[in-house]
């Protein structure tokens, strides 16, 4: 049975994650910060399948402890902060946990373990003002947010310590990827619950951005199973994930809205304070590298999605108004 640690087990992609390394087979343990209130509710159907640890990306003595207790085989490291308006408020912390605190958690596993094979979770941030359309592996990066800076910082962090020191280190640049289980403040979701609540009286309207604004949006529940296959492979390397396709905004309202029967048009409201200090307008990503090196490609299409999203926030939405 293989052991793997998982950082951010509650969160969107930890769950999904933790799910899939439960059905082969793994004993999985996530790192868990000490908080006086822990969100559970992601992983709340697991917990009696998976150990929790607690360790902090701030401390790195608790990132050793973590990794000699488990001893894992592998280690995903999907903790950050990563909401990219927080990182505009909160940068200094925004570059603790998610550029520096990577360091800390590599430098753990080879004082620990060098032959643990770890994953880094990169972002499409770190693409920002695109240099090219669309982006693939070796598209440089200009990111646009004290978030994509971070990020871009873990990601050669990790190409560093894979090539100083031999680790099996691979990082997933991963395009944007939703869920149910998505935060609120992110677009996709805030827009999918505003039409559920919407569709059921409990609100009226929803206060976007830059509704230009186009991303490369998949499911999580496919973005997963791409990492978990970089870290099968004999050689680690990194990859895009992504659809390959791009989506507007506007076109997420109006698939999220046209599933509960309303015109978005009616209920969508622009408001400039949500608009970035710097705006990342178009990303879309090639995943042909994945296809072809281990046979990864998304099921679920950007309107399957979306309505999955929705359906899911409707449901939730009559529960909350007694329905």
């Amino acid at each position: 049975m293989k052991t793997a640690l998982v950082t951010g087990i509650t969160g969107q992609d930890g769950s999904y994650l933790a799910e899939l390394l439960l059905e082969k087979g793994y004993r999985v343990a996530g790192l868990l910060r000490r908080s006086s209130t822990v969100p559970f509710e992601r992983i709340h159907h697991l917990r009696d399948r998976i150990e929790l640890i607690h360790g902090d990306l701030l401390d790195p003595s608790s990132l050793h402890r973590a990794i000699e207790s488990t001893r894992p085989d592998e280690v995903y490291n999907l903790a950050a902060q990563s909401f990219v308006p927080t990182s505009w408020t909160e940068p200094v912390l925004t570059a603790e946990f998610t550029a520096v605190g990577v360091t800390r958690l590599l430098e753990a596993i080879r004082q620990v373990d060098p032959k643990i094979r770890f994953y880094q979770a990169s972002s499409s941030e770190m693409f920002g003002k695109v240099r090219e359309v669309p982006q693939i592996e070796t598209t440089s990066f200009y990111p646009r947010s004290p978030y994509g800076v971070a990020k871009t910082y873990a990601h050669w962090i990790t190409v560093n310590y894979r090539e100083s020191y031999g680790l099996h280190a691979s990082s997933g640049i991963l395009f944007n990827h939703e869920s149910p289980r998505r935060g609120l403040e992110f677009v996709t979701r805030k827009v999918t619950d505003a039409a559920a609540r919407i569709s059921v009286g409990a609100a009226r309207e929803v206060r976007l951005g830059n509704l230009q604004a186009k991303r490369d949006w998949g499911y999580a529940g496919d973005y997963v199973e791409a990492m978990w296959l970089m870290l099968q492979q004999s050689t680690p390397d990194d990859y895009v994930v992504a659809t390959g396709e791009t989506h507007s905004v506007q076109e997420l309202c109006e698939i999220a809205f046209a599933r509960v029967g309303l015109d978005w048009k009616k209920h969508v409201v622009v408001d400039p304070k949500f608009l970035r200090p710097a705006e990342v307008d178009l990303l879309v990503g090639n995943p042909e590298k994945a296809r072809r090196a281990f046979g990864w490609k998304p099921k679920t299409t950007f309107r399957e999605l979306i309505e999955l999203m929705v359906d899911a926030d409707v449901q939730r939405a009559k529960r909350g108004a007694g329905a």
